[in-house]
């Protein structure tokens, strides 16, 4: 009996590690980056159709998708798991909202592994929001017309939608009970300190989303114009082929599989190359085929690292474990160039246009004196300025004061849960030194979009007042800590720093430390 019991666990043992040796050579780099131009082309063909309407990727997987895109957002699919519903004022998306208000809609890019049509971003998340800001809209307007207060069930209105749209797929069920959390996530964003004032003014129709993937069918002679619909559009664009499988495709010069998703997950496939170093390398990338490309791409993240090395920014060498399959693959040799269109590459656009693809902008917050932004840019700042460099290597650039620049060697939280709550004192000490002189401070780390947010979150609420003037931690020595007020300042930053994506425990250190003690005592922690 024992020995049966064993042959099978045994024979399970080998199924699994045939399918893992299986996933692992369908899985290679040229597979995921060929997958993800085919699937940029059907993303091009549908934005091509509204194209006044503005492209935007959700963050991360959905950057992939395009060389063109306006903006970014960040909508996670975990908020959108059955049983796990959730409106999360950390990822508001707000400039989404006023984007779209001033466009008429937008068009928002992602894909998913797992077979289905849409990711559960797409599928519930996004509806879920539309809904509540649509809500938070329509009660801030009754109020401004002296409607009162309460449910928007017991008001009346002929003309702003404020009801929950979801696909076809999800079930009746789920729809009534994401229903009954409606009011109390509402009632969430209007204590968030959110600017709803000004969403009511950018919407004059309410959001809805729009679902297309591979099996839409549009008849483009039937196009409807979406400025002639009673709503404003988000149309969720699912950017790979709904098929659960490997599918294995061959043209003149190579043999290669698709993956659906393979923008996902790129930290286990992409060896260092980012979205915006494959589009300017995107013609010689997928013409290099299956043996090439590994290391054509090294080349390219080699060479990328020099010259962010050269100009002080952040430029850690990439290490990567040679593939047992790199040299199995059943290519066909390359007997002409293949012809591809490659869509503009990032090259000539402005700041507002690409700030948050690239991380290339530094974001003042309203009159604060303070700015966030990604380590690489700290070059470029007025020696006036004071900079706080958190984590990374130091930048060799020198201020002409040596008390206006401070580097911190922070680290994710992921690596040590108390990297960032040790070295808040000193960033707390830095801060209020330079903002008693009256000098800008630009807080930085690696990507402008978790460490340093963070940071800046602990100064705003330290050594701020809620209306954003500095007050030497005044307000702060007299006010008791809450989540529900560090939400409030984080709200503030991310209307201003639109690529915000602060980690939940950069937050619980920040939180932890913030109700621990006063701004006065900062250094004796």
């Amino acid at each position: 009996m024992e020995s049966a019991a064993l042959d099978l666990d045994m024979e399970r043992l080998s199924i699994y590690k045939a399918a893992r040796t299986i996933k692992r050579r369908d899985n290679t780099l040229y597979n995921a980056l060929r997958s993800i131009y085919e699937d940029s082309i059907f993303v091009g063909e549908i934005s091509q159709i509204w194209p006044e309407l503005p492209l935007l990727a959700n963050l991360r997987c959905g950057l992939w998708y395009s060389s063109n895109f306006q903006s970014t957002c960040y909508f996670k699919s975990t908020d959108g798991h059955t049983n796990n519903w959730s409106f999360n004022t950390s990822r508001l998306n707000l400039h989404v909202a006023l984007l779209s208000g001033q466009k008429g809609g937008c068009m928002i890019v992602d894909s998913t592994r797992k077979g289905k049509r849409f990711p559960d971003s797409m599928s519930k998340t996004i509806p879920i929001w539309t809904c509540v800001l649509n809500r938070a809209i329509f009660n801030y307007r009754n109020r401004s017309v002296g409607g009162g207060s309460g449910s928007p069930q017991d008001r009346v209105s002929s003309d702003w939608d404020w009801s929950l749209h979801l696909p076809l797929w999800v079930s009746e069920t789920e729809k009534l009970l994401i229903e009954d959390r409606l009011e109390g996530w509402t009632a969430e964003l209007e204590a968030s300190g959110a600017d709803i004032a000004s969403l009511a003014l950018s919407l004059e129709k309410p959001l809805r989303p729009l679902w297309i993937s591979h099996k839409t069918v549009i008849w483009l002679n039937e196009v409807p114009e979406y400025d002639s619909w009673d709503f404003t559009p988000i149309m969720l664009v699912s950017a790979s082929s709904p098929s659960g499988a490997y599918q294995q495709k061959t043209t003149s010069e190579f043999s290669w599989n698709y993956i659906p998703g393979a923008g996902d997950d790129e930290e286990s496939w992409a060896r260092g190359l980012s979205p915006n170093l494959f589009w300017k390398h995107a013609y010689d990338l997928i013409n290099s085929g299956p043996n090439l490309c590994n290391q054509k791409v090294a080349d390219i993240v080699e060479k990328d690292r020099v010259y962010r090395a050269q100009r002080g920014g952040n430029a850690s060498q990439i290490s990567v474990r040679p593939s047992k399959f790199s040299r199995t693959l059943d290519d066909l040799p390359i007997k002409q160039p293949m012809e591809l269109e490659v869509p503009n590459l990032h090259e000539n656009k402005d700041s507002s246009s690409s700030s948050t693809l690239d991380n290339s902008t530094i974001f003042w917050l309203d009159l604060t004196n303070v700015a966030v932004g990604a380590t690489r840019l700290a070059m470029e700042i007025s020696c006036s300025d004071s900079l706080l460099s958190c984590g990374g290597e130091s930048l060799s650039r020198c201020l002409e004061n040596a008390e206006a620049y401070l580097h911190l060697q922070i680290v994710s939280s992921k690596f040590d849960r108390f990297s960032l709550f040790r070295n808040l004192p000193y960033a707390l000490d830095f801060a209020r030194l330079n903002l008693r002189q009256g000098k800008r401070l630009i807080i930085c780390c690696n990507d402008g979009q978790d460490i340093s947010i963070c940071v800046c979150l602990a100064i705003l609420v330290s050594l701020f007042n809620d209306k954003g003037q500095f007050d030497d931690g005044k307000s702060f020595s007299e006010t008791h800590m809450t989540k529900s007020e560090l939400r409030r300042r984080l709200v503030f930053i991310c209307k201003f720093a639109v690529n915000a994506r602060p980690s939940r425990g950069n937050l619980k250190q920040v939180f932890n430390y913030l109700s621990g003690g006063s701004a006065g005592n900062a250094s004796s922690k």
